[in-house]
């Protein structure tokens, strides 16, 4: 699924308009990247968690060359699943 699409499903769904519908989409978008930014994480009941971790810098190696490296500190984005959502994942699966 696209943004185009969520943008859709919202259109055809409430009845807003696509510009309305596509304002919507954006928004929450810009709301959830802000909050990830600034290193808070976001959990939405029966959805999942977006967690942001810090990683410490480390020492890696090229597989191509072999060459050790060190790889820099970073920020990474996860996701955790709610229990609801994988329930609902596997009953989609067991349907099928």
């Amino acid at each position: 699924m696209t943004k185009a699409d969520l943008i859709e499903s919202i259109y055809e769904k409430i009845g807003l308009s696509k510009k309305e519908s596509s304002n919507i989409v954006e928004l929450v978008f810009d709301v959830i990247k802000g909050t990830l930014e600034k290193g808070e994480n976001i959990k939405i009941s029966g959805f999942g968690n977006f967690v942001v971790r810090d990683k410490q810098a480390r020492q890696g190696r090229n597989p191509q060359t072999g060459e050790e490296m060190t790889i820099d500190a970073r920020r990474v984005l996860t996701f955790k699943a709610s229990q609801v959502l994988k329930q609902a994942i596997n009953l989609k699966e067991e349907k099928e």
